[in-house]
């Protein structure tokens, strides 16, 4: 028995200007880049579940033959994809299941949008793979696969559950950076996040040894790789962070993961953190100014604190770690001064990176549900325009057109060789001034 399992990667950006802009600014380009060069964690853990007597075949969607040319042949299909390619995984389906070879379909949009899923696949997978795959891939040796497949919402990390994804199967690929997960969920919970908080019960952390094993396994399919956390929010236990940061620190490795701005109130764990190879932290600080904030989570965790981000930001990069900081354009409180604003702010702030998005309504969230109820969704079924650059929605105090046009404005302000250069210099500057006060 053959398995294929393909995995839907990159970004296709649909409003013109941007996907432009994207050609020549470095630091849009630089991120667009990497996100497209990151590998399936979830279908790596799913080649883990299955057992060792089915042949596993882990594929690239863009590598696949083009729509004129035959597909390679398997038992059995599974696909994994996030929202803005699941036009395209349903059309690779559809293509499967017309040459008579049955599609399971996963991941984060199949578990939110389930009915949906179900016209294009002979089964699906719903809140991950344990506690599910195992089942349906008896199930479909024995020739009575079920339609729908419920995976667990909790215990992923306990014994008996939890596998340690097939990383040697990305030996001898192009990838520029390996995915590890530490943790499933964000305690924060901001109402326009569509991550794993979603598809868990509650907020879940791998034991140190386990993520341990997996560095050590991820690494040794590359030479030199570059670690990134596929985690929602790393750092949101700073006991347990600071035991995994001391095992790491013998290993020599190069991470990036996502976290939030409580780090920079903790010199132990900044410390820690430098010390064990991490590179950059991408931060959502989502506005630059604290009215923009306001509601984003239910107990305003981020407004609170943010009075205190530039200090956050100028200790967190001292310690030898860039931030990278996110911000969302378009919330409700935005009118469009925003622009000017975050521009300020960025120059202000001295990010080292600056990642820049559109406020999403993906499916699922409490934001899509509330613009839904107010009637302010573009159109019922936009997936393919949730990149987190292109607007599905009616702003509450801009139009669409200005929202655009903004995006557009900003994203030509931060990213040009300009800014790229300054933001460069600023860097070096910290790194000398680090080295001097080493010596």
């Amino acid at each position: 028995m053959r398995i294929g399992l393909i995995a839907m990667s990159g970004v296709r950006v649909r409003t013109q200007e941007l996907a432009e802009l994207g050609v020549t600014l470095p630091g849009f380009v630089n991120r667009g880049k990497v996100i497209a060069s990151l590998p399936s964690l979830g279908l790596l853990t799913v080649a883990a579940l299955t057992p060792p007597d089915v042949e596993v075949e882990y594929l690239e969607y863009d590598a696949l033959p083009s729509e004129d040319e035959a597909l390679e042949r398997f038992d059995l299909v599974g696909l994994s994809s996030f929202t803005a390619r699941i036009e395209a995984t349903y059309k690779l389906a559809d293509r499967y299941r017309a040459m008579g070879v049955p599609v399971v379909l996963g991941g984060l949009h199949v578990s939110l949008m389930p009915d949906e899923a179900q016209e294009h696949a002979d089964a699906i997978v719903v809140d991950g793979a344990e506690g599910a795959w195992p089942q349906l891939v008896a199930d479909f040796k024995a020739g009575r696969m079920k339609r729908r497949y419920q995976g667990l919402r909790k215990g992923v990390f306990t014994p008996g559950t939890y596998v340690k994804p097939r990383f040697d199967l990305l030996e001898g690929r192009p990838y520029n950076r390996v995915t590890v997960q530490t943790s499933r969920g964000c305690p924060i919970n901001c109402e326009f996040c569509a991550a794993s908080i979603r598809i868990t019960s509650s907020f879940q952390q791998k034991p140190v040894d386990l993520v341990i094993e997996e560095l050590k396994a991820a690494t040794a399919a590359f030479e030199n790789p570059f670690v990134e956390f596929a985690d929602d929010n790393t750092f949101v236990n700073k006991k347990w962070g600071k035991e995994l940061l001391r095992a790491m620190e013998p290993l020599g490795l190069r991470w990036f993961t996502e976290t939030d701005i409580s780090v920079a109130e903790d010199p132990e764990l900044l410390d820690l953190m430098a010390r064990a190879g991490c590179k950059q932290i991408l931060i959502g600080l989502e506005s630059p100014s604290e009215s923009g904030l306001l509601d984003i989570d239910p107990h305003n965790w981020k407004a609170k604190r943010f009075d205190s981000y530039l200090a956050a930001i100028s200790r967190i990069q001292a310690a030898g770690i860039t931030v990278n900081g996110t911000f969302v354009l378009g919330l409700d409180s935005h009118t469009t001064a925003v622009f000017e604003e975050l521009r300020d702010f960025i120059r202000t702030s001295n990010l080292i990176e600056v990642q820049l998005t559109v406020q999403t309504p993906f499916p699922g969230t409490p934001l899509y549900e509330r613009l839904k109820r107010d009637g302010r969704l573009l159109e019922e079924r936009y997936w393919d325009r949730c990149t987190l650059f292109d607007v599905n929605f009616v702003p509450a105090k801009m139009s669409v057109e200005e929202l655009e046009e903004g995006f557009v404005w900003l994203a030509s302000e931060v990213y040009n060789d300009r800014e790229f250069t300054r933001r460069k210099r600023h860097y070096m500057d910290l790194a000398k001034a680090r080295l001097q006060s080493a010596a």
